[in-house]
């Protein structure tokens, strides 16, 4: 059984319908990424899956049903969403942020985990009185990363990392998010624009259009995929 299994996913806002019917999974500790063009509904799937927007169809995690469940609740069960544009509360500080990210914890651990971060993000230790609203991209994307990670999560939903960030910052979030995946083993679905970047993090991919999933697999085959290179990979 997977950790997360979406069947027959809807979604929309108000009468606009978004998502037609979508089918995808991903196994614990997995990484997993979902590729589509602008407005093929990518942002709409995570925002579904964590309960931010109302939706029909079959959302199970770790074999329970969460569709239709309160978007803290599906975080209490163990699932962390970034959004797209961070979501950073940028008149609190760095150390705010993160405490706010532990709202659903009850153990005595959070403060050891505060420092944990602050050492795998050495920037945001440096700048841990600083208000978010301060800080550069980079920087704020790391702390949302953070931040999701202080709810002990089992699964990190993750929408466009890479937006607005140069190259040598993006490779930088995603190095630090691939350590830290190999040191927690928590699963990611990886929602991206940087269909290359993302192919080469993830080990399997679905590629969404039109509300619609039309094609999955390997992310390494559907890197080699022609379809695929010249849709998504500008080739």
């Amino acid at each position: 059984m997977s950790l997360l299994e979406v069947k027959g996913l809807q979604a929309g806002y108000g009468i606009v319908e978004v998502l037609f019917g979508i089918d995808l999974e991903v196994d614990a500790g997995e990484l997993v990424v979902v590729l589509g063009a602008n407005g093929a509904g990518k942002t709409t799937t995570l925002r579904a899956i964590s309960g931010m927007i109302p939706s029909r169809g079959v959302v199970t995690f770790d074999g329970e049903a969460i569709l239709g469940k309160r978007a803290d609740v599906i975080v209490r069960k163990g699932i962390a969403h970034v959004p797209q544009g961070r979501g950073t509360i940028t008149d609190l500080t760095v150390e705010e942020n993160l405490r706010i990210g532990a709202f659903s914890r009850k153990d005595a651990d959070i403060d050891e985990d505060i420092d944990r971060w602050f050492t795998m993000f050495r920037r945001l230790g440096e700048r841990r009185d600083q208000t978010a609203g301060s800080m550069s991209g980079g920087e704020q994307q790391m702390l949302a990363i953070a931040r999701a990670f202080m709810s002990k999560p089992r699964l990190i939903l993750l929408d466009e990392p890479s937006l607005g960030l140069a190259p040598l910052v993006t490779n930088e979030v995603f190095d630090r998010l691939r350590d830290i995946t190999n040191e927690t083993g928590v699963a990611v679905l990886l929602v991206e624009q940087n269909a290359n970047l993302a192919l080469d993090f993830a080990a399997r991919a679905y590629v969404l259009e039109a509300g619609a999933i039309v094609a999955s697999g390997a992310a390494s085959d559907l890197q080699h995929d022609e379809t695929i290179q010249k849709a998504y990979l500008g080739l």
